[in-house]
């Protein structure tokens, strides 16, 4: 055989080898995900984190990403099967919990630990106080939904009782709150950025304090799957809450320049400067916890804030509605 027949040989063998080497290693499990978010905010960054920065696609899952706009539209696809998971906060899952649906929603990981809106007047207030609010008229969110429960404990915080000291609309859609404010309803309005601050720039609106900054820490936005999808799917759920965990982790250790970068195909519509902006704004006041366990402690003053707002009849049981086993397992891996 000639030198050249011989390495042509040597060269087939080697290509058949790394073929069959290849051919022996495991396929990654690839899964997609429907998941319905509460609605598309910066308050979210964490998740976008997750996305952007390929965590969910080192974990084999393919997001699908839809914007429920309120809480309970996004229980109701959990409901239907149309989301596997659902983001929104944990009161709709206590909801449905205390209606005795057998297989009902059960929360997995948190993804923020306060309240990410900003209370928005018609002029710049630099010197607000939340006493000055008497007499006034607000755009508080959806009745029962955690933005209006939030908001009015922390106006009875400051002495004020909604619908008695002022005037606190609940009956207007979240997704069109904004578009009530600036037709002309209310004095005030919560929203979620970016769209507080794009009222800001349009001179339509003017952020005069955080919501989140005066209510503290509270168990605000999670994500809830059936019980049901959640037993037949532990290792989707795992691979999930990983993913999340990572996000969590990267949003502590980056700067809110490199978050806004990573996260800025979210909001193609948005200044790069805005979301910088926001971002600072929302690691100044401690939004975003470090890992996706949710506290019994913190459950309880969930609880304890529904009760205020004359929204539980009952109290749901902490084990039944939160599973932290698969948040436990990431941390300690």
């Amino acid at each position: 055989m000639s030198i050249k027949k011989g390495i042509a040989l040597f060269l087939v063998l080697v290509l058949v080898a790394a073929l069959a080497l290849t051919g022996c290693k495991p396929e990654q499990k690839s899964s997609k995900v429907r998941l319905w978010e509460v609605t598309h905010s910066i308050f979210y960054a964490p998740q976008y984190a997750a996305i952007y920065e390929g965590y969910f696609e080192e974990e084999g899952i393919e997001i699908d990403l839809y914007n429920g706009g309120g809480a309970d539209k996004v229980m109701t696809a959990v409901i239907a099967g149309q989301a596997d998971i659902g983001f929104c906060g944990p009161e709709a899952a206590i909801y449905i919990y205390n209606e005795g649906r057998e297989d009902h929603p059960v929360i997995f990981a948190q993804l923020t630990q306060k309240d990410g809106s900003f209370l928005v007047g018609r002029v710049p207030e630099p010197d607000f106080e939340w006493e000055s609010l008497k007499g006034t008229t607000i755009i508080g969110g959806r009745k029962g939904g955690m933005p209006a429960m939030a908001l009015e404990y922390v106006l009875r915080d400051h002495g004020l009782v909604p619908n008695k000291d002022l005037e606190f609309l609940t009956n207007i859609q979240f997704d069109l709150m904004a578009g009530a404010f600036t037709g002309g309803t209310g004095d005030y309005v919560a929203l979620f950025e970016p769209i507080g601050s794009a009222l800001e720039l349009e001179g339509s609106g003017y952020i005069v304090a955080s919501v989140g900054a005066a209510a503290g820490i509270i168990p605000y936005t999670a994500y809830a799957a059936n019980k049901s999808f959640i037993e037949k799917n532990e290792d989707l759920i795992l691979r999930f809450t990983r993913a999340i965990y990572k996000g969590q982790q990267f949003v502590s250790e980056n700067s809110a320049e490199k978050i806004a970068e990573t996260i800025k195909p979210a909001f193609p519509d948005s200044d790069l400067e805005l979301l910088t902006t926001v971002i600072k704004r929302f690691k100044d006041q401690d939004t975003w916890p470090l890992n996706p366990l949710m506290s019994e402690e913190s459950f309880k003053l969930l609880q304890d804030i529904m009760e205020t707002a004359g929204e539980l009849d009952q109290r749901a049981v902490y084990e039944d509605v939160i599973n932290n086993k698969y948040a436990q397992k990431v941390i300690d891996e």
